[in-house]
C-alpha cells in the first residue's frame, strides 16, 4: 500500500510520465523485449532515485520485467506528488511527498524497503546506509544493487575497502554512458536551466565559479561559457586544475574566486567548500547554486550564522542579508538547483542512464550464481549497447572493425 499525499493529481503526473516516454526509446525498445522475457519476474525491486517523470519511466519498466516495485525519492525536494500519484495509479507501490520532514523522508526509505526486495537502485547511498546500519538484517535477501551518483558510488568503495560491504553493488555512475553523457551534457544543461529558472537573471558577461572539475563540473563550465559567461575553476586535484588551464579557464583557490564571481556552482561531493571566509568577500547579489548531490557543500550554517537577517527573495531564492548590507542568494536551499528549481537533467540523456539500470538489475538477477559482495563495473556489453541503441535511435552509423583489424589490434601480427 503507497504513502503519498494526493492521489488526485495522478492525471497530471500521468501527462507527465507520458510526455517523458515518448522521448526515451531506449528504454521503449527494453520494455518491448522484457515484457516477452519477464527477466524479473519473481523479483522485488527498491527504487530510491529522484522521484519524477523520467524515474517513473524506469520503475513502469522494471515492472514490465516481471517485478514488484517499490519506489520513493532521494531528495525531500526533488520529489513530484504528481508523479508519485500515477504510480500509485499505475499498481506500483509508492512511499513518497514533496518536502518531507528528515523524519518522513527516513521513513519512507524504511517503507520501500521494508517489502523485502532481492533487488536495489539506490541515488546517493541512503539505502547502503541503512542496510548496513539499522536495517542491515534485510541485506541477506539483497541478490544485489545498483548506484547512480558519484556520490553513492564514493560511498559503496568506502565500504568495500572496509570490507563491509554485505552484498554485490554496480556503480552505474562509472558506465561510459553514464558518466561522458549524463554527468556532463545532462549536468551542464540542467543545471543552469535550474539557475536561470530561479533568478532569470542574465548569465553572459558574469563571472562564474564552479567547484570541481570532474564530469559534472565540466559540463556545467562549458555551458557556461557557451552562454557567454567568463568561467573560473576551483580545484583540490591538481591534474584536474591543468586540465581546467588548458581548457582555457581561469584556475584559483576559492578565497580568491570568492572576491570576483557572480555565480557559484558547486559539484565536488564533498562538504564546506564554500564556508564563511568565502562569504565574507563575496559580491552583493552573489548568487551560491550547488549540483552535488547532498546540500553540504555550501556551509548554509555558516550563512546563516553571518546574516542579520534572511528574506525570501523569490520562490528558490532566499536572500541572506549581512551586517553590511550585502545580499548573498543561496538558489534551491543549498540543494540540487538542477531538479529543485528545475525538471532535472533532459530526459534523453536519463534515458541513456536507466537503460543502464535496467540492463544491469536484470544482469543481477539473472546470473546462474551470485556475484561476491564488492563494487562491479557495469559490463561492457551493456554499455556497448546502450551506446549502439543511441546511435540507432540518432540515425547515426559507424564503421566496424575487420577480423584482420581486430587481430592486429589484439597483437596477433606482433
Amino acid at each position: 500500500m503507497s504513502i503519498i499525499r494526493n492521489p488526485a493529481l495522478a492525471k497530471e503526473g500521468e501527462q507527465r510520465i507520458e510526455w517523458a516516454s515518448a522521448h526515451m526509446p531506449l528504454l521503449a525498445a527494453l520494455e518491448k523485449e522484457y515484457r516477452q522475457t519477464l527477466p524479473l519476474k519473481g523479483k522485488k525491486v527498491a527504487v530510491s532515485v529522484h522521484l519524477e517523470a523520467k524515474t517513473a519511466r524506469l520503475g513502469c519498466l522494471l515492472a514490465a520485467a516481471g517485478a514488484e516495485v517499490a519506489i520513493t525519492g532521494s531528495n525531500v525536494l526533488t520529489t513530484r506528488d504528481e508523479i508519485c500519484a500515477a504510480l500509485d495509479a499505475r499498481g506500483l507501490n509508492v512511499y513518497a511527498w514533496y518536502n518531507a520532514t528528515k523524519e518522513e523522508y527516513m521513513d519512507h526509505l524504511r517503507q520501500t524497503l521494508a517489502f523485502g526486495p532481492d533487488l536495489i537502485i539506490d541515488d546517493g547511498g541512503d539505502f547502503l546506509q541503512l542496510l548496513h546500519g539499522e536495517l542491515s538484517h534485510l541485506a541477506g535477501y539483497i541478490i544485489g544493487g545498483c548506484e547512480e551518483t558519484t556520490t553513492g558510488v564514493m560511498r559503496m568503495r568506502a565500504r568495500e575497502r572496509e570490507g563491509t560491504l554485505r552484498f554485490p553493488m554496480i556503480a552505474i555512475n562509472d558506465a561510459d554512458c553514464k558518466h561522458l553523457f549524463d554527468n556532463r551534457f545532462g549536468t551542464g544543461q540542467s543545471t543552469w536551466d535550474g539557475i536561470m529558472r530561479a533568478t532569470n537573471l542574465v548569465i553572459p558577461g558574469k563571472v562564474v565559479v564552479v567547484a570541481g572539475f570532474g564530469h559534472c563540473g565540466r559540463g556545467v563550465a562549458e555551458k557556461a561559457r557557451g552562454l557567454g559567461a567568463r568561467v573560473v575553476i576551483t580545484e583540490v586535484d591538481p591534474v584536474a586544475a591543468i586540465e581546467a588551464a588548458m581548457d582555457g579557464y581561469s584556475v584559483m583557490p576559492m578565497a580568491e574566486a570568492a572576491k570576483i564571481g557572480d555565480i557559484f556552482v558547486t559539484l565536488t561531493g564533498c562538504k564546506d567548500v564554500i564556508t564563511k571566509e568565502h562569504f565574507k568577500v563575496m559580491k552583493d547579489g552573489a548568487l551560491l547554486a550547488n549540483a552535488g548531490h547532498f546540500d553540504v557543500e555550501i556551509n548554509k550554517i555558516h550563512l546563516a550564522e553571518l546574516a542579520e537577517l534572511q528574506v525570501q527573495r523569490r520562490k528558490d531564492v532566499l536572500g541572506y542579508i549581512m551586517p553590511d548590507g550585502r545580499v548573498l542568494n543561496l538558489l534551491a536551499d543549498g540543494r540540487l538547483v538542477n531538479i529543485v528549481a528545475g525538471d532535472g537533467h533532459p530526459v534523453e540523456i536519463m534515458d541513456m542512464s536507466f537503460a543502464l539500470q535496467a540492463l544491469s538489475v536484470v544482469e543481477l538477477a539473472t546470473e546462474a550464481e551470485r556475484r561476491e559482495p564488492k563494487v562491479y563495473d557495469v559490463s561492457k556489453k551493456a554499455d556497448s549497447f546502450v551506446a549502439n541503441l543511441k546511435l540507432n535511435t540518432l540515425g547515426v552509423s559507424i564503421d566496424a572493425l575487420t577480423s584482420e583489424q581486430k587481430a592486429y589490434l589484439e597483437g596477433a601480427n606482433d
